[in-house]
């Protein structure tokens, strides 16, 4: 078995267990239902638009962090092919809202702190089901909203962290060279050392055999049979 050392594949954390994608899942799952409920089922492409868009952004961090086991450059671009169809899910939220003259929650309003918190230390989708056939449009839509901006900002955070990655271990062709030239290494130093060992082995034999036949001799001189 090679050593741990030596794997080229990075082992990735489970994408279920991303904060981010439990966001995102969270916001395909109540997109699905806020498009349901709220717009028409037929002749608004609206609604195609934003299921696509936001399943893209769920889909593409599976398939990033898949990836990212052996190419740290597909997981940069695959994240950020999330992000951007976060941002246009996001458009759209917001586009509801301005179209209707309903209110973007900002600071100023009297349910935008506890929205925050709600948002902040939830992420799970399960966390939110329950209110999905309770929340009006403007509730639904200020909270989607509020969950693409955090999302987009956990993975930007994500992606700052494999782009120095990246630069500083590069890609799996470098993984590869350095483990194959680490590998190698290592054999041609324990090589080495054996090479090394020959001659005191030979040594100690020479010197064993000596001993053997000086002991052979006392005991013949002492008229001991062996």
């Amino acid at each position: 078995m090679i050593d741990k050392k030596y794997h080229i594949l990075k082992r990735q954390r489970p994408w279920r267990d991303a904060f981010y994608y439990q966001k995102a899942e969270t916001l395909y799952q109540m997109t699905y239902v806020f498009c349901q409920r709220f717009l028409p089922t037929h002749g608004d492409r609206t609604v195609d638009q934003m299921i696509q868009a936001a399943r893209s952004g769920k889909q593409n961090i599976v398939e990033g962090v898949e990836d990212g086991e052996t190419s740290t450059e597909m997981y940069i671009k695959l994240l950020n092919v999330a992000r951007g169809s976060i941002q246009e899910l996001r458009e759209d939220y917001r586009d509801y809202l301005l179209s209707r003259n309903k209110p973007i929650w900002g600071a100023d309003n009297s349910r935008y702190g506890a929205m925050l918190s709600f948002c902040k230390n939830h992420n799970r989708v399960e966390d939110y089901q329950s209110y999905f056939q309770k929340w009006n449009d403007e509730e639904m839509a200020n909270i989607a909203l509020t969950l693409c901006y955090m999302t987009d900002t956990m993975m930007n955070r994500q992606l700052i962290n494999l782009e120095k990655e990246f630069v500083e271990q590069g890609g799996i062709k470098e993984r590869m060279h350095a483990a194959r030239t680490g590998y190698r290494q290592a054999q041609d130093e324990e090589l080495n050392a054996l090479r090394k060992e020959v001659p005191l082995l030979k040594a100690e034999t020479a010197r064993l055999r000596l001993e053997n036949t000086r002991l052979k001799a006392l005991l013949k001189e002492n008229g001991i049979a062996f």
